[in-house]
């Protein structure tokens, strides 16, 4: 019974805050390390689906630096970083790309979607959602800063009624570039703020 009654108090303290943010996005950075843990990562899927069912809009941006990093050690290939970032080679933005876009970002969607929610996965690069030029790329190669985000994706995503799940890879500006590999953090604040 206690636990009846304490659900009801939590729904009773969180409607102030369902109708202030009904029909509202709500961009939300879901970090590499709350991904390691199954308990967490279906605490966080219930979550999204609660946001979604009481009429919110999430839009969830990925990190993924420690996948990536052990994929980096899987395949032997070195990585450093400098001030606390990833410097991206040609060969370490082709790893990210694959372990950010495809691993992980399925993986999201497809917990989602069990969890009762309609995603979607899309990545930076998808009709040039984030688009990037390099933040030095002397010393951080393939490590982007986001100039433009192009919100209609994304827009269209969710009136559409879907859940959107954001890998940080950008489109660079000339044909055939390979992209930016950008830090999780700073897509999720470009994003709220195009949004």
């Amino acid at each position: 019974m206690k636990t009846k009654i304490g659900i009801v108090q939590t729904l009773l303290d969180a409607l102030p805050y369902i109708k202030k943010f009904h029909n509202e996005k709500i961009v939300i950075k879901y970090g590499g390390s709350a991904q390691t843990s199954e308990d967490l990562k279906s605490k966080f899927a219930q979550d999204i689906v609660l946001l979604h069912t009481v009429g919110m809009k999430p839009i969830i941006v990925h990190g993924g630096g420690k996948s990536i990093t052990n994929m980096l050690n899987d395949l032997g290939v070195d990585t450093k970083f400098v001030d606390g970032q990833r410097v991206t080679t040609k060969e370490v933005m082709r790893i990210a790309e694959m372990v950010l876009s495809g691993e992980i970002n399925k993986e999201i969607v497809s917990l989602l979607n069990s969890h009762g929610t309609k995603a979607i996965g899309i990545s930076g690069k998808d009709a040039n959602f984030l688009e990037a030029i390099p933040k030095d790329f002397d010393n951080f190669g393939y490590t982007g800063v986001i100039q433009h985000v192009n919100p209609e994706i994304v827009e269209n995503i969710i009136d559409d009624g879907f859940v959107p799940v954001v890998a940080p890879i950008a489109s660079g500006v000339k044909i055939a570039h390979p992209g930016f590999n950008i830090n999780a953090d700073l897509a999720a604040s470009k994003i709220a703020i195009a949004l």
